[in-house]
């Protein structure tokens, strides 16, 4: 095999490995667009969700929560967005680890601006 030949080999499978990365990339976007978070305070009395970009998505309170006083309950749903958020960030480096894998540039780069926005320290279950 010619020095040209090992050199176009070389550039083929380079191209082929970019090319597989972009449409890996391609697809963890149109997962993640998809995604959402959710979770729930107060025994299930505030439930939120979190469509992709952490905005808030839906907001059910039920009756228990009249027990609060407004600034208990505004605290409480702050809390109850964030650990939806959290939810989603972790959905989001589920979807990372399955497409374009979190050992990647991109990997990386998505899970850490996920992360850094929407870190918590409770931790609730994914929904």
């Amino acid at each position: 095999m010619s020095d040209i030949d090992a050199a176009e080999e070389w550039l083929d499978s380079w191209v082929a490995q970019v090319n597989t990365q972009a449409q890996r990339s391609v697809e963890l976007s149109r997962r993640v667009a998809a995604l959402t978070g959710s979770a729930e305070g107060r025994d299930g009395a505030i439930r939120v969700t979190v469509g992709a970009t952490g905005q808030v998505d839906s907001l059910d309170l039920d009756d228990r929560v009249h027990e609060l006083s407004g600034s208990q309950l505004a605290q409480e749903i702050l809390l109850v967005i964030r650990n939806a958020q959290a939810a989603l960030s972790r959905r989001v480096a589920d979807e990372v680890r399955a497409t374009v894998g979190e050992d990647t540039e991109t990997g990386r780069a998505v899970i850490q601006s996920f992360d850094s926005r929407y870190s918590t320290t409770r931790d609730e279950d994914d929904r």
